[in-house]
């Protein structure tokens, strides 16, 4: 009888209850461009690091901070320019000589500058978040790619650099449907001794490519070495 193998992240046995995994990060992130722009810094020296609240990636972002600053001096205009024409049209209401259309259009002026406002604190937000988004900064996540260099420009989308979290390690199995609930009752053993990992996760749909199968996904703590071939057994 032939038995086939199928290596994706997970080997496993041919014994009913024993398995192969790959110790790997509980989490792997891509971090993408939000904007366009030029790389004017890259942290190639953290490659392969764990981040301390490093800045991995920055964009020039001086246009958009003159734009800020500029835009903050035009909200500061508008105000009062609202502030007096609020005034202007106060006065002109209590004059009852003052015909209906010359206090609607005073009333137009007071609302078109609300409106010019209400614009610019949205532009304002909107550099915000752009010059955020230019300067990249990981806390200790551990860097394992930057995929550009100082000069180059990118676009919206474009890979920037790849981290991973070591906090702890996750272990993938895929197994068969009919022994999943036999499984939850017994103890978990990695490499053969005994531990007191709980299964995380079963997800309750088929996998598409082990057909006949969940994949049961265990959480590790206090990893030494990722990346690494881990025995798993359920007794």
């Amino acid at each position: 009888m032939k038995i086939i193998w199928i290596f994706l992240f997970t080997i496993t046995s041919i014994f009913a209850s024993e398995y192969y995994a790959k110790l790997e990060p509980i989490d792997s992130f891509q971090v993408k461009a939000a904007v366009s722009g030029k790389i004017i810094y890259s942290n190639s020296e953290i490659e392969g690091l764990k981040a301390n609240n490093s800045t991995i990636i920055e964009m020039d972002s001086e246009v958009n901070k003159v734009d800020l600053e500029q835009s903050r001096n035009k909200l500061k205009y508008i105000d009062e320019m609202i502030k007096i024409e609020k005034n202007n049209y106060d006065r002109l209401n209590q004059v009852s000589s003052k015909s209906a259309f010359e206090k609607d259009t005073q009333k137009l002026k007071v609302i078109t500058l609300e409106s010019s406002r209400s614009d610019m604190l949205i532009k304002i937000e909107t550099l915000k978040d752009t010059i955020s988004n230019k300067k990249l900064v990981e806390k200790s996540n551990y860097i394992f790619n930057i995929a550009v260099k100082e000069g180059d420009y990118v676009n919206a989308g474009t890979l920037l650099y790849e981290s991973k979290d070591l906090s702890k390690g996750k272990l993938e199995i895929y197994v068969p449907i009919a022994q999943v609930d036999e499984i939850r009752k017994k103890d978990i053993y990695l490499d053969g001794i005994k531990s007191d990992i709980k299964i995380s996760k079963i997800y309750n749909v088929a996998d598409s490519v082990n057909i006949s199968s969940y994949k049961v996904e265990l959480i590790v703590n206090d990893v030494k070495t990722f990346s690494r071939l881990v025995k798993i057994e359920f007794r």
